[in-house]
């Protein structure tokens, strides 16, 4: 199985990509991760924030792999815990199905994206930088995984 973050931001703090690459090394030996960056649309006074999505919007979806459950991360999206997390992933294991995970940028996502989503996540109702919230997924993740796996890393 396969977990696709696209996430709308690049050139990042390293204390951000160590992190993240961190976790998904750890995660590699259950699920593979792929990390898609997609270049924000620069910020002028030419362009609303509809038009900054939908640029962003058409970035993401020519980015999104084929055949692939779409997931959002958007503060309006369902809050799991760790162990409904780990109950959906083991239920997408078993289905196959590779997973993309979608983080907006600093305005967020088009509403195309959402539309088109197969389900909205939510890691919390407080706003964080999406940098960090690339991090917080994939601890979520290998969270969740080694919870499936009986590992000592989460503890109830």
């Amino acid at each position: 199985m396969k977990f696709y973050i696209l996430a709308v931001g690049n050139k990042l703090p390293n204390w951000i990509n160590s992190a993240f690459t961190e976790y998904a090394k750890r995660l590699s030996q259950e699920i593979t991760i792929h990390l898609i960056e997609i270049k924000p649309e620069k910020r002028t006074n030419n362009k609303n924030t509809e038009q900054t999505l939908y640029a962003e919007y058409h970035r993401i979806k020519a980015a999104i792999p084929t055949d692939c459950r779409l997931v959002v991360l958007d503060e309006h999206g369902i809050q799991w815990s760790t162990a409904q997390l780990a109950r959906t992933i083991t239920q997408w294991m078993q289905e196959g199905r590779n997973t993309v995970f979608i983080i907006g940028g600093a305005d967020g996502l088009h509403h195309e994206i959402k539309s088109s989503a197969d389900g909205t996540f939510s890691l919390s109702k407080l706003t964080f930088p999406h940098g960090l919230v690339r991090v917080m997924l994939i601890e979520q993740l290998y969270r969740a995984v080694t919870l499936i796996k009986n590992h000592p890393y989460h503890r109830i």
